[in-house]
């Protein structure tokens, strides 16, 4: 691949990228939440309740994040931590009722997000996206185990 078409998709991507999550910004603020709480509520709302450390590998994101966000939305009311009652050392995270009532309002936020951002494409595609998404995330994931294919070209440059 030549630098004008990585450039071309790189820059696509991060353009992408920044405007979803502004858009999101924008549709969460009303319901007094941050980029990424929504998400944090969702996979409570998707698993029950948590351990924390298992909601942070959950959400891919940094354990001392979750912990503060875990704070806000307990402050808030959305959710109550506990803990863990065979290991103390660990916190459970569960949504409260106002927790379970607020996620349906941002499913109906994501689900409007989501058809926004598709307008324009065919249906087709809007259906192989989540794939080609996942692929291209799963291509650029720092945690992911090198192919032994990418090892054995590595060694040979």
């Amino acid at each position: 691949m030549d630098f004008d078409q990585a450039d071309t998709i790189n820059q696509a991507i991060r353009l992408l990228s920044l405007r979803h999550r502004a858009r999101a910004a924008e549709l969460l603020a009303p319901l007094g939440l941050h980029p990424g709480q929504e998400a944090l509520l969702l996979e409570l709302a998707r698993t029950g309740p948590m351990i924390q450390a298992q909601l942070s590998e959950a959400l891919g994101i940094e354990r001392p994040s979750v912990t503060l966000m875990a704070r806000k939305l307990e402050a808030a009311g959305h959710i109550r931590r506990s803990p863990a009652p065979d290991d103390q050392r660990a916190t459970v995270v569960e949504l409260t009722d106002g927790g379970r009532a607020l996620t349906d309002r941002i499913k109906q936020l994501w689900c409007a997000l989501a058809q926004e951002t598709v307008t324009g494409l065919t249906a087709l595609t809007v259906a192989e996206l989540p794939d080609l998404l996942n692929t291209l995330a799963g291509n650029v994931d720092t945690k992911r185990p090198h192919h032994r294919g990418d090892a054995e070209r590595d060694a040979a440059r």
